[in-house]
């Protein structure tokens, strides 16, 4: 406690070693997203017992509304730690995604994650 004080006093700690403020909604987007992890384990697995016919893979890209360099990495890192999805490049505000079906996309461009990430700025 002591040492933080300290470093906010002297100002250590800058916005280029520290880029987010984590805030509340760290916690709540880590419980959201172990969640979302599950139940794409869940649906990989599913697909995997059906075999072959009920993949579908799917690449394309989504936009994203990040305003910082390091949401566009969180939001891609999550879409990479979802099972059946892959981040596989960012560009500006898209990101190419790999999926096995086509609904993990749909699930994307719905938003929700997106709107997440976005939460953990403020």
């Amino acid at each position: 406690m002591l040492v933080l004080y300290l470093t906010q006093k002297m100002e250590v700690i800058d916005q280029e070693s520290h880029p987010i403020r984590f805030n509340a909604n760290i916690v709540s987007y880590m419980l959201w997203l172990i969640k979302q992890v599950i139940l794409s384990n869940i649906s990989v697995v599913k697909h995997i017992w059906l075999g072959n016919k009920s993949i579908s893979p799917v690449l394309t890209t989504i936009d994203t509304r990040q305003c910082s360099d390091i949401n566009k990495v969180i939001y891609a890192n999550s879409i990479t730690l979802t099972p059946g999805t892959v981040a596989i490049d960012l560009i500006d505000d898209q990101i190419t995604v790999h999926a096995l079906h086509k609904a993990d996309i749909d699930t994307l461009k719905a938003g929700e994650m997106d709107r997440r990430v976005r939460e953990l700025e403020n």
